[in-house]
């Protein structure tokens, strides 16, 4: 099973699409590992500069509609690539959640109360998060403040995460 949480990089922003996650230019690339220094290249956002805060982050919190746009797989293994296992939004693109979950990884959805609470609590900190995967809880901390939040995952879900993702689920059971 792979590592869960670390330090949290925090993105301002809903509708953050595959392109923005992995730009379409890198999709020829030979190998997941080639993926990872063109993370999150072409998002614009305020402040944000993808060389700079991507390295040593552990997980993503961001706002609705993360991973529109084509179903890629590169944009979970650019994720992967870097370390960020777990993405922690309002609600994912269909496609893009199955992806995490296919690659053994979280796609954790919370109210949009709760996601604006961490915002404002913990964006601009040096947060961490810590996730117990068995009691489906989320643990924010920084800045002297901590904050633990469940979140849902169905049987199959789990199984999938706990495997590692879909090939190791099925190589263990077919």
């Amino acid at each position: 099973m792979k590592s869960f949480g670390g330090r949290v990089l925090f993105l301002d922003r809903g509708n953050i699409n595959t392109d923005e996650i992995i730009p379409a230019k890198y999709l020829n690339e030979s190998s997941r590992e080639a993926l990872a220094p063109f993370l999150l290249e072409d998002l614009k956002l305020e402040g944000f500069d993808p060389k700079k805060n991507v390295a040593g982050m552990g997980a993503v919190v961001t706002r609705s509609n993360f991973g529109c746009g084509s179903s890629r797989e590169h944009a979970p293994w650019a994720l992967e690539m870097n370390g960020i296992n777990i993405v922690v939004a309002e609600n994912f693109a269909r496609i893009f959640r199955q992806n995490m979950y296919n690659c053994g990884m979280i796609a954790a959805e919370l109210d949009a109360a709760v996601i604006d609470e961490l915002f404002r609590e913990f964006a601009h900190t040096d947060a961490r998060l810590s996730v117990d995967i068995k009691k489906s809880m989320l643990t924010f901390s920084g800045g002297g403040r901590e904050k633990t939040v469940p979140f849902t995952l169905s049987a199959f879900e789990r199984e999938l995460v706990e495997s590692g993702g879909w090939v190791e689920y099925a190589d263990k059971r077919y």
